[in-house]
């Protein structure tokens, strides 16, 4: 009897040097789940946990050779997509992913417009590009509450305030859900809100007093949840349990350099 395919899950983003975040993370958290994940690179970058010196996007042609190698070989369990370095390279994305979109393959978009000390990583005249393009691919689209502001062409403000609306607008862009990050806002609790259809779930953790910042919660969330995906869960259950995943992985963070903490990506939930 033939052992069966291996579950492979997808991500495409940039390259971190310091592991924290990025195709480097992604792949961690993939092979905490239990699974080998592929991984195309769209940018290099210059950066340490203390911040990004500088952002090279890698050749729009160049990425797209590497999906058409990679996917005319391999069929992904689910692909998390992260860092794009600019318009071209969206296009190049959209363009691979949209075949599997037709096959049900879960796609999970994080909208990485920014760096964590600010750094602009998707250039802003590029950001129509992706709503129009990418969004519309997503079977889960997870913003934090900048990247849905900028996302829906709101105030920050606008986002805490009226956060149904916000949603509601992100899901006219084509995503069939949005799952809404707190992570940035303030108080005892760090809720995320998931819309899917009609439903609206929110999943709240007590807030973690570790300090300074913790560098690549983001990547680790959306990656877990593409793991979980991949492995079949449905995306409720995949969205819970990568949170908990996540707030471990804060929990047991630590400092490797003068930087922000690093996430403990093997971090077990309850423990």
């Amino acid at each position: 009897m033939s052992r069966p395919r291996p579950i492979v899950p997808l991500s495409i983003a940039g390259s971190d040097p310091s592991g924290g975040a990025g195709l480097q993370a992604d792949l961690k958290v993939f092979l905490r789940f239990g699974l080998s994940g592929a991984a195309v690179p769209t940018a290099i970058t210059v950066q340490s946990a203390a911040g990004v010196r500088e952002v090279v996007p890698l050749e729009a042609a160049l990425v797209g050779r590497q999906l058409a190698a990679l996917l005319g070989d391999v069929r992904p369990a689910a692909v998390k997509v992260g860092m794009l370095g600019d318009g071209a390279v969206v296009r190049v994305v959209a363009r691979a992913l949209l075949p599997l979109l037709r096959k049900r393959i879960p796609i999970v978009v994080d909208p990485v417009l920014t760096s964590g000390d600010g750094r602009r990583l998707l250039p802003r005249k590029d950001v129509a590009v992706f709503v129009r393009q990418l969004v519309p691919l997503a079977t889960l689209l997870t913003p934090n509450v900048p990247e849905a502001a900028e996302l829906a062409g709101v105030s920050e403000a606008r986002v805490t305030s009226h956060t149904p609306d916000v949603i509601a607008a992100l899901l006219r862009t084509g995503a069939k859900a949005v799952l809404l990050k707190g992570g940035h806002l303030s108080g005892p609790e760090a809720t995320d809100v998931l819309r899917l259809g009609e439903e609206m779930v929110a999943y709240s953790l007590p807030r973690l007093p570790v300090g300074r910042r913790v560098h690549g919660t983001g990547c680790a969330l959306s990656a877990a949840i593409a793991a979980l995906l991949a492995k079949g869960l449905s995306l409720e259950d995949a969205v819970q349990q990568a949170k908990e995943y996540v707030h471990a992985a804060i929990a047991g963070s630590r400092h490797v350099g003068r930087g922000a903490r690093l996430l403990d990506f093997q971090a077990r939930v309850g423990e």
